[in-house]
């Protein structure tokens, strides 16, 4: 049960994200009055806000990808699916700091959750090596 429950969890993280490509691209916002990404701290100044936001699209589908593999891989009782869960989550951290925009407020639109949610799963996976499954 566990597994089911844990690799379900993996897909809807994964799922997710593409709410954010979704915010990204401009196809919708998440919020009213919602910038992300376009005020990166580091890539709007470097690209502008339409190709931050283009960026962060193919960053995130990435991300999504890997989660949604990693609860597949679960399911089809595969090992590889915790260091592809580790790298994804790294990943995705990395994605959610640098498409910060350096303020302390709102952070929770900024991805915030995303963040605990990932170090969640890093302290679970490489701290605790929980789950463990017998594949």
């Amino acid at each position: 049960m566990l597994k089911v429950i844990f690799a379900v969890f993996l897909i809807l993280h994964g799922l997710v994200h593409l709410l954010y490509v979704g915010q990204s691209a401009g196809y919708f916002e998440l919020q009213p009055g919602m910038v992300w990404p376009a005020g990166s701290w580091i890539f709007s100044r470097l690209l502008g806000g339409g190709a931050t936001g283009v960026l962060a699209s193919v960053l995130l589908v990435l991300a999504a990808l890997g989660f949604v593999a990693g609860g597949v891989a679960i399911f089809a009782g595969q090992e590889w699916w915790r260091p592809l869960v580790v790298g994804t989550a790294v990943f995705s951290i990395l994605i959610f700091i640098l498409l910060w925009d350096g303020g302390l407020h709102h952070l929770d639109d900024q991805g915030a959750v995303n963040l605990l949610i990932n170090l969640s799963l890093l302290v679970a996976v490489l701290i605790f090596h929980w789950p463990r499954f017998e594949f």
